[in-house]
């Protein structure tokens, strides 16, 4: 019998147990040596603060793990200034020869290939964290093709600067799309079954009722927002389709959202790490995964050991976050 009930297990509930007061030394502490520092100290704080975050989280009793290194995200960061230390170079020599021209077309180059390492980066930025995070031992893995969704980015850039950012909701979920069906998790495949008109019209509808209702409608769009992304995540084992759900109401939202409010007013800005644990906990506390999940079924699948944070870093250096 216990074989037969774990083919259907009950729903899968997660538990983010992270401390305030832990996060609070960590975050300080890190920002304190980030100052000192001139900035080196960056990827250490970032490494401390993913792996505090990741080992915070627990599904079935056992918490996840980030093993990515503080000298990985180094080394990304430094191809990122290489190339900035480069084109500021470029930039000097137009100046120093008075050369309008040439300073002109290296501003140029500069933002261009800015603007076209962008799904470079995202692709080796999902490449790494996935290869760098597992439960129980068992890591997830990203399968993209970076030259397919460079073209994918580059032609939903394109259709949505022609239609004056309308197309912008498809071309978001249609990356979403094949960032998910590309990801793994052992055994297991991921998909997203969204669809970029609902995505739009979720939108649309916040842009009007939120000016209707000067902005408290915001409330309900999050709460959407949150139950679209999670209602059309699904994961597949045996080739059974399990979904994501996100339980919480508008009251919950509100209530987030107003102490969050309270306390950043309040306290200056100083109670930021216990609003972060906060925000983590309630994300946490209202995600599940359907039942049909058995995860003593899942099996460990050898992917490569992707050790490049050079694409993860470039986001960082954007203020990008992944999906």
């Amino acid at each position: 019998m216990e074989g037969f009930s774990g083919l259907f297990s009950d729903k899968k509930e997660f538990n983010y147990f992270g401390k305030g007061s832990e996060f609070a030394l960590i975050f300080f502490k890190n920002i304190f040596l980030t100052i000192i520092t001139l900035g080196i100290y960056y990827p250490w704080a970032k490494v401390e603060i993913l792996k505090y975050h990741y080992q915070s989280t627990e599904i079935d009793k056992n918490s996840f793990v980030f093993h990515g290194t503080a000298k990985e995200v180094l080394f990304g960061f430094l191809k990122i200034y290489a190339f900035i230390f480069i084109f500021y170079i470029l930039l000097g020599y137009g100046t120093i020869t008075e050369n309008p021209n040439f300073t002109g077309i290296a501003l140029g180059v500069f933002y261009l290939l800015f603007l076209l390492l962008i799904p470079f980066a995202i692709h080796g930025a999902i490449r790494y964290r996935a290869s760098k995070s597992s439960w129980k031992g068992i890591h997830f893995s990203y399968l993209g093709d970076k030259m397919e969704l460079f073209w994918k980015c580059l032609i939903g850039s394109l259709i949505t600067i022609l239609t004056l950012g309308i197309y912008g909701a498809w071309f978001s979920i249609d990356i979403r799309k094949y960032i998910f069906s590309h990801l793994r998790f052992g055994n297991l495949s991921f998909d997203f079954k969204g669809e970029g008109s609902t995505f739009f019209l979720i939108n649309l509808k916040f842009f009007f009722l939120s000016i209707l209702t000067l902005g408290i409608y915001s409330i309900w769009y999050i709460k959407e927002l949150f139950s679209y992304y999670a209602e059309n995540t699904t994961i597949t084992q045996n080739g059974r389709e399990i979904n994501f759900r996100f339980n919480a109401k508008p009251g919950d939202v509100f209530e987030l959202l107003i102490v969050n409010f309270l306390l950043t007013v309040v306290t200056l800005g100083i109670a930021t790490p216990w609003i972060i644990i906060r925000t983590q906990t309630f994300i946490f506390r209202f995600l599940e995964i359907e039942e049909g999940l058995n995860t003593d079924a899942i099996q460990k699948i050898n992917y490569d050991n992707y050790t490049d944070a050079s694409g993860d870093s470039f986001l960082d250096f954007l203020d990008l976050d992944l999906l």
